[in-house]
């Protein structure tokens, strides 16, 4: 095989060290050289001095978990750097070791057989990493509200079957008037505002219960722990707010898609960017994103497979919106829906309904173009008489006999 370059490296990442194996290629015979190094940042360091030393050019390690990210951080920019997804590089049987390992990817990646993953730039990685916290404080406040409602639900208050969010204005002022020992729960329904004023004589006798000193401690503490959430989730949002200035107006277009809110475009901006050019066509950014079947043939039989792994943080989001705009009226995407998930299942119509939703983001940003709804009559308006016959069909099965004739349209008269 062809050597595509003549000085690289392979390195093989784990917690607490890395293997590096450099291979010269120079008149013929090759040059092959391998050392251990820690992962703190000092040794990574010393690492990216020996690889100078080498006078290494590209280097190839592999995506293993986050234990890649400090050594691409530290070595960006000072070398051709490749992440390489670990099953498309997994060694022969019988030959594992740290060494070997190290020696198959730097082998791999001289006769370039390697192919790197997308890794975005600096900024964009820091704002991946923000709406992925933001995901998680959201993820953990929604913990705690279920916790407080199974801590109300042992108190006998039921609370929740009379307000529909237990931790809004109205609700969080009377549990903490509760919790300051009020114990009159007419005076607590009082707390009432809004349309919850409506509602005083049930919120008085939902409020009817016993707490004890333990329910006070878990509900204080719950209550807490949600107000401090609220105002990280706050915090952060911000601060996504501030670096997504400059991509507004491109917020604004994904926010025309249905099902597609601010917080998940903020999502789609961050995962992908303004820029799909590093994806060759919208089929490949969905097999990215984990939003199409492998592939699975043999004898001429296609076997059933599971959806792919793929950016599992983009396509939660993209799932969520899918769900969201199957239950929009007059819309493409809830036609689409319906139209599978009688055949497909619920489920898998969400993952394609997923998909059409990202390949319209695919083809907005590399065309510049506004999202154009297809209509929920996109389908019957494309074959109409096979459309009428179907239904014709069901009628003459229930007894009936159907007669189909042309409406007249009016043409409009000339000026």
């Amino acid at each position: 095989m062809q050597v595509m370059y003549e000085c690289c490296a392979g390195l093989d990442v784990h917690k607490n060290s890395v293997v590096a194996c450099v291979m010269i290629t120079g008149h013929g015979k090759v040059q092959s050289a391998t050392k251990t190094f820690g992962t703190m940042t000092g040794e990574i360091l010393a690492l990216s001095d020996w690889l100078k030393e080498q006078q290494v050019t590209h280097v190839a390690m592999e995506s293993t978990g986050v234990y890649w990210k400090p050594i691409y951080n530290l070595l960006e920019g000072l070398f051709e750097l490749l992440v390489v997804n670990a099953q498309h590089i997994k060694a022969l049987p019988g030959r594992k070791t740290d060494v070997q390992d190290a020696e198959w990817i730097c082998d791999l990646l001289r006769h370039g057989l390697l192919r790197g993953s997308f890794i975005p730039a600096r900024p964009q990685r820091q704002l991946r990493e923000l709406t992925r916290h933001r995901t998680n404080l959201v993820e953990r406040r929604a913990q705690g509200v279920n916790e407080l409602q199974k801590c109300l639900e042992s108190t006998n208050i039921k609370l929740a079957s009379v307000a529909t969010d237990i931790t809004g204005v109205s609700a969080t002022e009377m549990l903490n008037g509760l919790l300051a020992g009020e114990t009159d729960t007419s005076l607590l329904a009082e707390l009432a505002r809004g349309r919850m004023k409506a509602k005083k004589p049930l919120l008085a006798q939902a409020l009817q219960g016993k707490v004890e000193a333990h329910h006070r401690l878990i509900l204080s503490q719950l209550l807490a722990d949600i107000s401090w959430l609220e105002e990280q989730i706050q915090e952060v949002s911000a601060e996504i707010g501030r670096r997504l200035k400059d991509q507004d107006e491109w917020l604004q277009r994904l926010d025309e898609i249905p099902g597609v809110n601010r917080r998940v475009a903020e999502v789609i901006a961050a995962e992908i960017g303004p820029n799909v050019n590093p994806f060759p066509t919208a089929p490949h950014l969905a097999s990215w994103a984990g939003l199409c079947p492998g592939n699975n043939q043999s004898g001429g039989k296609r076997r059933t497979t599971h959806i792919r792994p793929g950016n599992r943080h983009l396509k939660r989001v993209l799932v969520e919106a899918a769900n969201a705009a199957s239950h929009k009226k007059n819309c493409y995407l809830r036609a689409k829906y319906r139209r599978l998930a009688g055949r497909k299942g619920k489920k898998r119509a969400l993952v394609a309904v997923a998909r059409t939703i990202l390949q319209s983001v695919y083809y907005m940003a590399s065309r510049a173009e506004c999202y154009k709804d297809l209509g929920e009559n996109y389908y019957d308006q494309r074959n109409p008489e096979q459309v009428a016959s179907r239904l014709c069909r069901r009628i003459e099965k229930l007894g009936f006999k159907v007669i189909l004739e042309p409406s007249q349209k009016e043409v409009p008269a000339a000026d």
